[in-house]
């Protein structure tokens, strides 16, 4: 089974935009997991202006599904990370003052790195994943770090499913599977949605975790959140 990892980091940019607590993130938190989300994905930044660091710590005890923190492992990333112990944590190349996640690691340039920190988050006990393009050169650096997992960076998947759907998916069929070879478990994420999900995993069906944020909340904006959510979760049995 594919699981659906809810991001909830827009509903705190909304929050953030008034300011107070309204809509209130732990309340969407505990929300998602009570219609049907199989996990809850923060990306908290450096300027916070999606979750916040509180943020973190305040939906942690609530999390009865799975918790996944994604970020770039600056010291206080990892700091939040040992102190907060997620079921996985997702490492993720972003520069400071990115509007959104826009590339995988190049493992081959940051190997010692990357495997440093995974050593200490597996140490803690916390699953970890690598945030990775379908270069084969990345996955099989990523390999050797030590990492549970790998999640494919998809938005030139979704850039190019409406113009051909076929040739969108060859690359990340062939990563996928260098990675399952690998003994890696493979997640994905960034800009599907329920136009392009279906066939994502239909290909992929060895798929184990889908991180949707932007379009899932958006969408919910027109269906209810818990609708959406139900719709989702259905792009994974097709």
């Amino acid at each position: 089974m594919t699981r659906l990892s809810v991001n909830i980091n827009k509903i705190a940019t909304l929050r953030n935009a008034r300011g107070g607590n309204t809509p209130n993130v732990l309340n969407a938190a505990i929300n998602c997991q009570n219609y049907g989300a199989d996990g809850i994905t923060v990306h908290p930044r450096p300027d916070e202006r999606h979750i916040r660091y509180r943020d973190v710590f305040e939906i942690r005890p609530v999390i009865k599904t799975e918790f996944n923190i994604e970020g770039n492992p600056s010291d206080s990333f990892i700091d939040l990370v040992l102190s907060v112990k997620p079921d996985q944590v997702t490492l993720v190349p972003d520069k400071h003052d990115a509007l959104t996640s826009n590339a995988g690691w190049d493992t081959l340039r940051y190997r010692v790195f990357l495997s440093d920190v995974i050593t200490t988050f597996k140490k803690a006990g916390i699953r970890t994943s690598i945030f990775v393009d379908t270069n084969p050169v990345n996955i099989e650096n990523a390999a050797v770090t030590g990492t549970d997992r790998v999640e494919l960076y998809t938005e030139p998947y979704a850039s190019g499913f409406n113009t051909d759907a076929a040739s969108a998916i060859e690359p990340f069929v062939r990563a996928a599977m260098l990675a399952r070879e690998a003994g890696l478990g493979v997640n994905a994420g960034h800009d599907l949605n329920l136009d392009n999900l279906a066939y994502f995993h239909r290909n992929i069906p060895w798929l184990l975790e889908v991180s949707i944020g932007h379009a899932l909340i958006s969408d919910a904006l027109y269906l209810g959140l818990e609708t959406t959510i139900r719709m989702y979760k259905s792009q994974l049995t097709i």
